[in-house]
């Protein structure tokens, strides 16, 4: 009997699930669209029955081939968006259309995070020395504070993966990745930290937001199908319900899960999950840790291996910004996207990297996470002109894509004056769909590049847990190493290298010339 594990990934626009065999290959897919709702003050919701009815369709159409009793465990990851529930157990309101769930984008609560930042408490070590307000405990404090009657209504909150446990299993039970990652909740210091929450408020957070004090290690099953969860998914109340992980920490798994010891000690692998956002993941035997990288996490990937995570909050989302206010048809859709690369291709043939060059970016226009922790910083472009052409508009995408690729290689240049030796990237995520990006990537940061499991590492990632708590696997390690699928690999260009330190001079020189100019409107305000 062939037994199988399902991954479910839901993301910032859709949700997916796949079925996987013990060996990683995936076996059926499927997507589905989940309601987006933003509004201005950088504030963006979901409705988490809207998420979980998107989760069942995909979770139906992966299994019809199968015998459900065959799938022996699901497992979920998801983005780090706050679930709010009410004691009743019903959605907490936010707004219309059943919105119960803070986006991981949302920086409604950049207040509240410098209210955390000022107790200087030594939670902020673990933070990259201060929080940003796409973490849990300043939402939640918002909440508080902006939201009062619904802080009394408040039943349970939820990083959105362990709300998806929870309505699969009914367990209230917290992963260790999430808890940690994203809360207050360092295992170094006991746990949950109640001075740190007291001093800022919030010393009822754990009983109001029905917060367990302990965590779930990642493997371990919180329980098995509900009845109806078990009908909603098409599989059996046997299907154990393995802890959920925040989607890029599923990503690192799948990407460089299998290649512990030596490799990861030395920090050499490096995880991008690169995506609406990316995140870069150093995950090492050795923790260390630098401002503007949170962590390290202890074994929120692997047992016995510390995370740290640097990311650039906009990158995919930068693109499809270009793309809906500068192209000739006002959309990001795929179709655009590609008639720009293939355009791309034949004007990069005939200029090389010198292409557009008196156009620079800074992609910042949803803040700095890594290196300068800002959210409140914002982007810059220089060079624009009233050229609306398409060729302007291939130009103008272009410079916004070598900007990311300037920011990532200041992200790994600081995450190296940290530590780790890195040499190697393995990419996961929407950006592997674009072969000029991945030569990108490769020439800016001269690094190797490796595409991780044809680029659904996340997938994959949140497939291995499945397979341990299944009992596919004895353990992660083994369970990463044995389900890897190899992708293809960019190697940097020198020439095409030398031409992007240029780049990167003007680069850094922009930020601190952001800075200067930030710090005069500062002083004729005051």
């Amino acid at each position: 009997m062939t037994r199988y594990v399902c991954a479910v990934d839901v993301g910032t626009a859709s949700a997916r699930a796949a079925l996987f065999d013990r060996s990683g290959t995936l076996l059926a897919k499927a997507v589905h669209p989940i309601a987006l709702y933003q509004m201005e003050g950088a504030r963006a919701e979901h409705a988490s029955e809207n998420i979980w009815e998107a989760v069942g369709i995909c979770v139906r159409q992966v299994v019809t081939g199968v015998n459900a009793a065959d799938v022996v465990a699901i497992g979920f990851d998801a983005t780090c968006s706050l679930v709010l529930r009410d004691r009743t157990g019903a959605p907490l309101r936010l707004g219309p259309d059943g919105r119960d769930t803070i986006l991981w984008f949302d920086h409604r609560a950049a207040p509240q995070a410098e209210v955390c930042n000022a107790t200087g408490h030594p939670v902020l070590e673990v933070q990259g020395g201060s929080f940003s307000p796409e973490k849990q405990v300043p939402k939640l404090l918002w909440l508080k504070t902006r939201r009062p009657e619904l802080w009394e209504q408040l039943g349970a909150a939820y990083d959105l993966a362990d709300f998806l446990t929870f309505r699969a299993s009914g367990s209230n039970a917290r992963s260790a990745n999430t808890i940690t990652a994203k809360w207050s909740y360092v295992p170094s210091r006991g746990g949950w930290q109640h001075d740190f929450l007291e001093e800022i408020g919030l010393g009822d957070l754990v009983g109001q937001a029905n917060l367990p004090a302990d965590v779930t290690p990642l493997g371990q099953a919180v329980g098995t199908l509900t009845p109806d969860a078990a009908e909603h998914l098409g599989l059996t109340t046997d299907c154990k319900v393995t802890a959920g992980m925040v989607d890029a920490f599923a990503g690192a798994l799948g990407a460089v899960g299998h290649c512990p010891g030596t490799d990861l000690s030395d920090g050499t692998d490096l995880a991008l999950i690169a995506g609406t956002s990316s995140c870069v993941m150093s995950v090492n035997r050795q923790a260390w840790s630098t401002r503007g990288v949170w962590g390290p996490y202890p074994d929120a990937i692997l047992p016995g291996y510390s995370v740290s995570e640097g990311g650039q909050s906009a990158t995919g989302a930068l693109l499809d910004f270009i793309l809906r206010n500068f192209g000739p048809d006002k959309t990001e859709a795929p179709e655009a996207h590609q008639r720009v690369e293939m355009r791309l291709r034949q004007m990069l043939d005939a200029e090389g990297p010198a292409l557009a060059d008196t156009i620079h970016i800074l992609p910042d226009v949803n803040g700095n996470r890594s290196p300068f922790a800002d959210p409140q910083m914002r982007g810059v472009i220089s060079g624009l002109t009233m050229d609306q052409s398409f060729d302007s508009v291939c130009k103008l995408y272009w410079r916004a894509a070598v900007s990311l690729a300037l920011g990532l290689r200041q992200i790994i240049e600081h995450m190296r004056a940290g530590g780790p030796a890195i040499r190697v990237l393995h990419v996961t995520g929407g950006h592997v769909r674009s072969e000029l990006l991945m030569q990108l990537y490769a020439d800016v940061t001269c690094c190797r590049v490796e595409i991780a499991a044809d680029g659904d590492a996340v997938l994959l990632g949140t497939a291995a847990l499945a397979a341990v708590t299944g009992g596919l696997h004895d353990d992660l390690i083994s369970a990463a190493t044995q389900m890897r699928q190899d992708g293809r690999v960019y190697l940097p260009n020198e020439q095409a290298s030398r031409a992007y330190d240029g780049d990167y001079a003007i680069f850094v020189r922009m930020q601190q010339h952001r800075d200067e100019l930030n710090a005069m409107r500062n002083a004729t305000r005051n």
